[in-house]
């Protein structure tokens, strides 16, 4: 979790208006995790804060590559990530119960985590079916897989043998 410490922004010598930060997401910020999602990374993080009196307007931007396997062929390659979040966090002693979009910041606190934060955006990102733009024509594709996987269904559309039930209902009109 000391890695992490790189991932906080110390607000209160901020004067009010917006900053701009940049944080560089990699394999080690991934290590920090158990169970994740995405392990290798090549990720850049722009975090736009506003700062205002009584809160802080997040802007995320991420936008890089992570190791993805596709589910087509099982080889790994290059899934690209454009992320565009935002999050407000509001100045108050008191837990806020709104929405997922606030989250409170104590008055005696100095600096924002944002390591949570972008993991989380991260992992949600990760497309739930995860396959190459162009199947079969990368250098990442197993195309000997691809290659089976056409035979085999190709061989199940042929040997498909029709059920004679079928045709005494294909004669009703």
């Amino acid at each position: 979790m000391k890695s992490l410490r790189n991932y906080s922004i110390p607000f209160t010598g901020l004067a009010l208006g917006k900053h701009h930060f940049e944080f560089d997401v990699k394999d080690d910020f991934f290590d920090e995790f158990d169970y994740s999602l995405v392990k290798k990374a090549d990720l850049k993080c722009e975090v736009e804060i506003e700062k205002q009196e009584t809160m802080l307007i997040l802007d995320f931007h991420i936008t890089g590559t992570i190791d993805a396997a596709c589910d087509k062929c099982l080889s790994q390659y290059p899934q690209a990530l454009d992320v565009h979040e935002q999050q407000i966090a509001k100045f108050s002693d008191e837990e806020i119960d709104e929405d997922d979009e606030i989250i409170a910041i104590g008055k005696n606190e100095h600096e924002i985590m944002l390591a949570g934060l972008i993991y989380e955006y991260i992992n949600v990102a990760v497309p739930f079916i995860q396959v190459c733009n162009d199947e079969g024509n990368t250098p990442y594709c197993d195309n000997e897989m691809l290659d089976k996987l056409n035979n085999l269904a190709a061989n199940n559309e042929q040997d498909e043998n029709p059920d004679p039930r079928w045709d005494a209902l294909k004669k009703i009109k």
